[in-house]
């Protein structure tokens, strides 16, 4: 079997969960990671015949995203923000999104700041990025789970990044350490939105880092503005990824609490997905 075959056969095999460019992408992702080639590499010798092993390998991924598991958890890794990441399923899977949010800090802060916060880091891909990319920060990053800070703590290492990591849970947890910077990307989805999500998030990404009540959706976000007014800085900044279709309730948190030169940022999807406001002077 040669690699477009079997790349065939993935699009054929994952059409109920997927359409034919996701599949496609799954297959990238799973042949870059299994034959130990670039995704370039992979198009451009897509009639190599596979060796019995890598044909093997690639079969029992499959099989295993056929029972709608996302590709990152069957191979236990992604890449975010150009970096490489383990990923299992105690951690969100990093969105796009995400980067998107990462890239907006690193370019408004550059190294105008020294402290920066990341709140529910999960995977560690947040602060990871920040620090491999600001290196002269002092990068602390909080959350409620000990394995997902096992995982987070692995990636830092992985990425020779050296990174202060806080067991806490941000709804309770009060600290007089003071920042220049925090980010955050907390739990924002409804529980009304459940029915529009993909099968396999639900299944099979953890619930406590998705999810929030309909009754006080915003609360992680209320709970952490006022973390970071009373911790931040003068002239601090806080960002956040925010729920799309409460970007005007999220706002209005900001203004109330006395934020200022507050900006809504579109992702490349043209959603209002990111949120960065400022202390005063």
């Amino acid at each position: 079997m040669n690699i477009k075959e079997l790349e065939k056969e993935y699009i054929q095999s994952l059409n109920q969960f997927y359409n034919t460019e996701e599949s496609k992408s799954i297959f990238y992702l799973s042949a870059t990671s299994i034959l130990k080639v670039t995704q370039s590499e992979l198009l451009i010798k897509k009639d190599r015949i596979l060796t019995e092993k890598d044909s093997d390998d690639l079969t029992r991924v499959l099989d295993v995203l056929k029972t709608g598991k996302p590709v990152q958890q069957v191979l236990g890794e992604t890449v975010f923000y150009g970096l490489p990441l383990k990923i299992n399923e105690h951690v969100l899977i990093p969105r796009p999104e995400t980067e998107e949010l990462v890239d907006w800090v690193i370019k408004e802060i550059k190294e105008k700041k020294e402290t920066i916060l990341d709140i529910g880091t999960g995977s560690g891909c947040i602060s990871i990025a920040i620090k491999k990319y600001l290196p002269a920060l002092s990068v602390s990053a909080l959350d409620i789970s000990d394995e997902a800070l096992k995982v987070a703590s692995a990636n830092a290492i992985l990425n020779g990044t050296n990174i202060d990591f806080i067991e806490a849970d941000i709804l309770s947890y009060s600290s007089d350490k003071s920042y220049d910077v925090v980010v955050s990307n907390p739990p924002y989805i409804r529980q009304l939105e459940k029915a529009d999500m993909h099968k396999n998030v639900i299944a099979y990404e953890p619930h406590s880092a998705l999810f929030v009540s309909d009754d006080d959706p915003l609360i992680f976000y209320k709970t952490i503005s006022d973390f970071a007014y009373t911790n931040l800085n003068p002239n601090g900044y806080l960002f956040f990824e925010i729920n799309e279709f409460l970007w005007e309730e999220t706002l209005q948190i900001l203004i109330d609490k006395g934020f200022k030169n507050i900006e809504l940022k579109k992702d490349m999807q043209g959603k209002d997905r990111m949120i960065m406001a400022r202390t005063n002077p």
